[in-house]
């Protein structure tokens, strides 16, 4: 909002600019305000800004009475128990309107009785799981159990995996004929023992199932050290690495057509797809080495021989090389469920606007505001330039006719009267203006 006094102030020097012959529009153009408002401040200069002191009042808004009837019709022993969607159409059955549902919603809520009445728990803001990032093997794990079907229709085995998010080693699996809290604790244990995990090492991510929160799981999980964390209820995408192994697994060429015959069966087939994952499948998200070269640390190795291949490649045939050789980088840390932060040096860093009524160099797009009735100043006389000691720049003999000596004028007079004049005007210029025109101030 602008003052009265900070107007007068804006008006003045507006004035002592159109008598140093500059015109109006463009004096306007130069400070960001536009002419109609100019003129309503010099029509109405003893009245104040009225929007802070404007109450609008709904044409169809309830009376006391009605909101009284409302509430007395919602807690009447008839509809008492019933939600507005249930009351609104049994009055209306019974010939009767009194307000339409969301009306009633509204003034139960405005009440305080809009309150969750269902036998069924109510519903709970869920907030994303925190972010973990894994910067060497053994801090992060995630696990999951998938089915596996069997001859018998809805009979199935399940095979419980354990993974290394960092390498995405398969560091353990089994396959049962049940899911429970017990079996899961067995895998767990066997794990830590051949990895050496220490207490505190390694935090294990999973969904919201019944084996992953069960009191057996958790209590291994507590005696071994190892932190739990959980996904949000039906959110898949919180345990993606887990989801991502299975979908390479029953999508690979080798997966069984037909169901699995036996246990034994389905176990000898995940012991295959687990040894040709770890130890020949070259990954994409960790540059194509192995999970086991990378959990053992011998990527590093590995992927500096290829930057020398690709460095003596491009030696060889520079031309055939637009840009850098392909980046063999090792990834140094994996996230999960990272934060989504906006970082400055990935954003566009935007043009920096110069001081009100400074000249802008020929062929620079010109500030905010510097326009002459929607075309820029600079295409109609020029481009502007730094003003000599008798107020003309030395180069600009004759400006030609359309304004730009009344601009120029203008953003000089302007600016050499109000240097703080945004400071002014930044609530006036941003602030929306109300319904049906801007009269109300």
């Amino acid at each position: 909002m602008t003052t009265l006094t900070q107007r007068g102030q804006i008006i003045t020097m507006v004035s002592e600019a159109i008598a140093a012959d500059a015109r109006q529009d463009l004096a306007c153009a130069a400070i960001g305000l536009s002419e109609r408002t100019l003129q309503r401040w010099q029509n109405t200069q003893a009245r104040a800004d009225q929007r802070p002191t404007r109450v609008q009042t709904p044409k169809n808004k309830l009376s006391q009475s009605e909101r009284e009837q409302v509430l007395a019709t919602a807690n009447s022993e008839e509809f008492g128990h019933l939600a507005p969607s249930q009351i609104v159409p049994r009055l209306a059955d019974q010939g009767r309107y009194i307000a339409c549902e969301s009306t009633f919603y509204r003034v139960l809520k405005a009440a305080h009785q809009g309150v969750h009445r269902g036998t069924e728990r109510p519903r709970k803001k869920r907030s994303k799981p925190r972010a973990l990032c894994a910067t060497a093997p053994n801090q992060l794990f995630s696990w999951d159990i998938t089915y596996l079907p069997t001859l018998i229709t809805g009979i199935y085995f399940y095979l419980y995996l354990f993974l290394d998010i960092f390498s995405r080693k398969i560091v353990g699996w089994q396959v049962y004929e049940s899911e429970s809290s017990e079996l899961a604790a067995e895998v767990m244990h066997d794990i830590c023992a051949r990895e050496n995990i220490a207490p505190d090492q390694v935090v294990l991510h999973s969904d919201n199932g019944s084996p992953m929160k069960g009191a057996t799981m958790l209590t291994t999980l507590q005696a071994l050290g190892v932190v739990p964390s959980f996904s949000r209820p039906a959110v898949s995408n919180d345990n993606p690495y887990s989801e991502s192994l299975f979908k390479t697994l029953k999508y690979r060429p080798q997966y069984p057509s037909r169901a699995f015959e036996s246990l034994l069966a389905a176990r000898q087939w995940v012991q295959t797809f687990a040894n040709w994952y770890n130890h020949e499948h070259r990954h994409s998200a960790i540059r194509f080495v192995t999970p086991h070269e990378r959990h053992a640390g011998l990527d590093d190795a590995l992927l500096c021989k290829r930057i020398a291949v690709y460095e003596a490649a491009k030696a060889r045939h520079p031309q055939r090389w637009s840009g850098p050789t392909r980046n063999w980088q090792p990834v140094r840390e994996v996230h999960l469920n990272p934060e989504q932060q906006i970082k400055a040096e990935n954003q566009p860093e935007l043009p920096k606007q110069p001081a009100l009524g400074a000249q802008s160099e020929p062929g620079s797009p010109l500030p905010f505001g510097q326009h002459c009735r929607g075309e820029p100043a600079r295409r109609r006389w020029g481009a502007a330039s730094p003003q000599g000691a008798g107020g003309r720049s030395p180069a600009a003999q004759e400006p030609p006719a359309g304004g730009g000596q009344d601009a120029l004028l203008a953003s000089t007079a302007v600016i050499k009267i109000a240097p703080n004049l945004d400071s002014c005007l930044q609530n006036e210029h941003h602030l929306k203006q109300p319904k049906g025109g801007s009269n109300n101030d």
